[in-house]
């Protein structure tokens, strides 16, 4: 290599002025006769050529902020690449001075690639055609061009084909057909590639379009499908592949240009397909897309394509994004993402609607996409008729004439059940400016958006439709202010305007009956409110004020208030919408992180509920709203939970059990369990209830007493003092873990510490201790397979490690260290607190510990509260997303509440201590 020259590559490649055609007539004088060494030239003269190329479109995109320019910077410089190799591979080590007609290369570009946009991660799809098979030249030219891209660590795509192997091939699948769509010539023959694109032209893509679009959408649907985002308000969004992301765009593209024959997007203008307004819209989506992309590939170096939580804030930063009006910066870039990705579904609409009038026969899939063909009655309006099942306009001035129009089609939609032509959609969002304070304020344009709410029909459909065209963000501006509104956290799985519509879709199919063995008490007393009107609107406001700097409960309860009249309620119902709205997160909060077995806890509920109405309301309210945040949050756990809060307010509100009925529960429970265990002999059954305290009796259900005194009645028997029981229960969607063992102060702790150390998520525990001493505490951890046996074998597998742990054959702290993982930096924050309370029991004091969450803060905190000298007689833990929300009541020593104020403040230094361990180690790992 030195004899060659090539060390003085190194100078050539370090000045300011590089030029790659002089670098590589440089290396070509230098090496021509050493192959070897011209080969490991061009490898590192590219390298640097990319190095040098991404870093300026890096900082390009950084100044300039477009996408697409961006995008076409990194296309360009691969031509250069490739086009450098050939002519160095093709001069001096694969020369053909004299070629026949077989030994003519195009290489073409394909794809992404072929479309002139990559990103810095995407891959380098190409095409090696050749006129015929390809000779053992072009198989060792190729073969030469592939071993420099693949030193150059790039993702190629390629194939070598003929032009008769092209047609051929692209007749029979979709992927290549659509590859050959975008192809473009980077170099080589020029006649071979036009024959190549006459070709394909007339005998694949003539007369093929119906067939190609419908293969393409049905393509789409199979894509989402598998992806899982089915949905474009997913707070994760694939930018590539999700619902509104650029394969759809890029759909949409392939489509019109199959079926318009254009070859670039400005034509589709004149074709008739888009307005000039609506392929600018398309060219913003486009760029914005791109810019996101782009940065996320420079940020991460690899082809990320999920706009995950931590990547969120550092492109919102890069794309000048900063706090306002009561939302964060990655809040405004999120929020401008998903009305992007709304655009694109509008655009996409558009496409299909057109795309279907010009073709008399309809594609099945093309119909689908578009909207489900559905019987019903023959419409009755002078403005709207029916167009192939669908409502549409008779005539252009329909809204202009009538305003109140823009909320009838709605309104005739969902009384007939029928779905609204796209023609009449684009006229809906084209005439938005008619949504003014009149058409507001209009009785008759409020009643008939009540009856799309509260009907028994599809609201949530009719819904989302209104929303799609923007009309509902306009009519209710509330609404509109929510619309592709982002909470950046890890609970909420969509944006808010849709978390609400869900919600509505989630009350419609209690109200309908649809989901009884779901949600058994919710189905039974939705037939038993007085005010449904009511609950439909409370539901669809709960979240209203979302993104405010205030309290959303309260200013959302503000909102019901002025929005109430406007919609027809009365002052009692709009009296009661706004308490629903203020009290939304009331009953779910109390549920799973109270101590519903404690008097005072459901004296204080019932204080603020106050009615049965109120109670049977917020029950499927809340059941509503949990169910709508997303997948697999809602389970059977916490509907028995509500239904334990439920039936326990009810009863103290109608004058049943209260505390002076205490003992005479107990009395109860006890005979209870003694009809319940017939076999055991009576003395033995007094000796093992005199064991219990009070609140055992209380807190435990009849099924679990009866296994939990047969397992101590088991395991003394076989002489053993520590043991554990596993149940699963798969309606609830959680494994029971129950141990037993001499009662001590870290018992707790240690156990919870296996749990965690086994990767078991406690989702609440139960904590009991028997007047001889004896320890019997159940955990209930959220189950990790849908099978009973596999989950089983997992439970099994935790309670063996707290057996192990709790006998100190293993050192816990250790295992829960080895389990922690700290990064550098994390995508959320969650301010330490923890509040002190001395109201919420009347036995007990109530430690709420909130903060962000990590492997072991359980068994952190339960060893904290140990060494603090304090008895947890129940824990309730709570996880949002990234925000842990964990609840202790608690006793001193002596079994009584802790009342001093220095000794509150001792506790409350040392659980925001253990919550700041995070920081810390995040803090130490960072200057390792």
């Amino acid at each position: 290599m030195v004899a060659c020259g090539l060390s003085g590559l190194t100078e050539l490649l370090a000045e300011p002025q590089f030029q790659l055609d002089s670098a590589i007539a440089d290396l070509e004088r230098r090496c021509s006769n050493d192959h070897a060494a011209l080969r490991a030239g061009l490898v590192t003269l590219m390298r640097e050529v990319l190095d040098r190329g991404r870093q300026g479109a890096r900082d390009w995109l950084d100044v300039e902020r477009d996408g697409i320019v961006c995008a076409h910077r990194l296309s360009g410089l691969m031509d250069q690449v490739l086009q450098g190799i050939y002519r160095v591979l093709a001069t001096h080590i694969y020369p053909v001075n004299n070629p026949s007609t077989s030994e003519r290369l195009t290489l073409v570009a394909t794809g992404g690639y072929g479309r002139g946009t990559m990103a810095p991660g995407s891959d380098v799809d190409l095409l090696f055609l050749f006129p015929y098979k390809a000779t053992a030249w072009g198989e060792s030219i190729v073969e030469a061009i592939l071993y420099v891209l693949w030193d150059l660590k790039l993702k190629v795509g390629h194939a070598t084909r003929s032009v008769d192997e092209c047609i051929r091939e692209a007749r029979a699948d979709l992927t290549i057909r659509t590859a050959l769509l975008e192809s473009r010539r980077v170099l080589g023959d020029e006649a071979l590639f036009a024959e190549l694109m006459t070709r394909f032209d007339k005998d694949v893509v003539q007369g093929t379009a119906p067939t190609f679009v419908e293969e393409k959408l049905a393509e789409r649907e199979l894509r989402l499908r598998q992806a899982g985002t089915a949905s474009r308000y997913v707070v994760e969004p694939n930018v590539k592949e999700g619902k509104g992301g650029l394969r759809d765009l890029n759909t949409l593209f392939w489509i019109a240009k199959y079926v318009y024959r254009v070859t670039d997007a400005r034509e589709l203008v004149a074709a008739g397909l888009f307005t000039p307004e609506e392929y600018a819209r398309f060219n913003v989506c486009e760029e914005f897309l791109w810019r996101v992309r782009c940065h996320m590939h420079f940020i991460t170096g690899r082809a990320e394509e999920r706009l995950s939580f931590d990547l969120q804030r550092i492109v919102a930063e890069k794309l000048g994004y900063a706090a306002h009006g009561g939302l964060s910066g990655v809040e405004r870039f999120m929020k401008r993402y998903f009305l992007v990705a709304k655009d694109v579904g509008d655009l996409t609409a558009i496409v299909c609607a057109a795309l279907e009038a010009r073709h008399a026969k309809k594609a099945p899939m093309l119909n689908r996409f578009v909207r489900r063909l559905r019987p019903g009655a023959q419409l009755r309006s002078d403005d709207f008729a029916l167009v192939s099942d669908r409502i549409t306009i008779k005539s252009p001035p329909v809204f202009q004439k009538d305003p109140v129009n823009l909320i009838r089609l709605f309104w005739l939609a969902d009384q007939n059940d029928k779905a609204i032509h796209p023609d009449a959609s684009r006229l809906v969002t084209r005439s938005l400016g008619l949504v003014n304070r009149g058409l507001r304020e209009s009785p008759e344009a409020n009643r008939l958006f009540m009856d799309i709410l509260t009907s028994r029909h599809s609201p949530e459909v009719v819904l989302r439709r209104m929303n799609e065209t923007g009309v509902l963000g306009r009519f209710v501006t509330e609404f509109g202010r929510v619309v592709a509104m982002m909470q950046f956290n890890m609970y909420h799985h969509f944006t808010v305007d849709e978390h609400l519509l869900r919600a509505i879709g989630v009350l419609a199919e209690i109200d309908g009956g649809r989901v009884e063995a779901e949600h058994p008490l919710a189905n039974k007393i939705i037939r038993t409110i007085q005010n449904r009107k009511a609950l439909y609107v409370a539901l669809f406001l709960h979240d209203i004020a979302k993104g405010r700097t205030e309290d959303h409960s309260i200013a959302g309860a503000r909102i019901a208030r002025r929005l109430g009249p406007r919609f027809g309620l009365s002052e009692t119902e709009t009296d009661l919408v706004a308490w629903l709205v203020e009290h939304h997160l009331l009953m779910s909060m109390v549920a799973q992180s109270r101590d519903l077995s404690d008097p005072r806890t459901i004296e204080t509920f019932a204080g603020v509920v106050q009615t049965p109405e109120r109670l049977k309301l917020l029950l499927i309210l809340t059941v509503a709203d949990i169910k709508a945040v997303g997948p697999g949050v809602w389970n059977g756990w916490k509907g028995e939970l509500l239904r334990t809060l439920y039936f326990e307010t009810e009863a103290f509100i109608t004058g049943g059990h209260g505390v002076v009925a205490r003992g005479e529960r107990i009395r109860v429970a006890q005979e209870a369990l003694r009809e319940a265990l017939a076999g055991w002999m009576t003395e033995a059954f007094e000796t093992y209830a005199a064991r219990h305290y009070p609140a055992y009796w209380l807190k435990v259900d009849l099924g679990r007493k009866v296994k939990q005194a047969e397992f101590i009645k088991a395991s003394e028997a076989a002489g053993r003092t520590t043991a554990t029981m596993v149940e699963t229960d798969h309606f609830r969607g959680v494994t029971e873990l129950t141990v037993m063992a001499p009662d001590h102060p870290r018992l707790l702790a240690i156990a919870t510490g296996a749990c965690a150390a086994a990767g078991g998520n406690i989702v609440d525990a139960q904590i009991f201790t028997t007047a001889d001493g004896l320890a019997l505490d159940t955990l209930f951890i959220s189950r990790a397979f849908t099978a009973d046996d596999d989950e089983m074998r997992r439970g099994e597998r935790i309670a063996k490690a707290m057996e192990r742990a709790l006998k100190g054959e293993v050192k816990i702290a250790d295992l829960v260290a080895a389990k922690r993982s700290y990064s550098r930096s994390k995508p959320f924050q969650v301010a330490p607190e923890v509040q002190i309370d001395n109201t919420l029991s009347s036995r007990e004091t109530v430690l709420e510990v909130s903060g962000l969450d990590r492997a072991g803060l359980l068994y952190d905190l339960t060893t904290a509260i140990g060494r603090l000298n304090l008895n947890i007689s129940s824990a309730h833990i709570v996880t949002f997303g990234e925000r842990a929300v964990d609840t202790f009541y608690v006793t001193d020593l002596t079994g009584a509440k802790v009342t001093s104020t220095a000794r509150q403040n001792a506790i409350r230094r040392a659980l925001v201590d253990v919550l700041r361990i995070d920081e810390e180690e995040a803090r130490r790992a960072g200057g390792r």
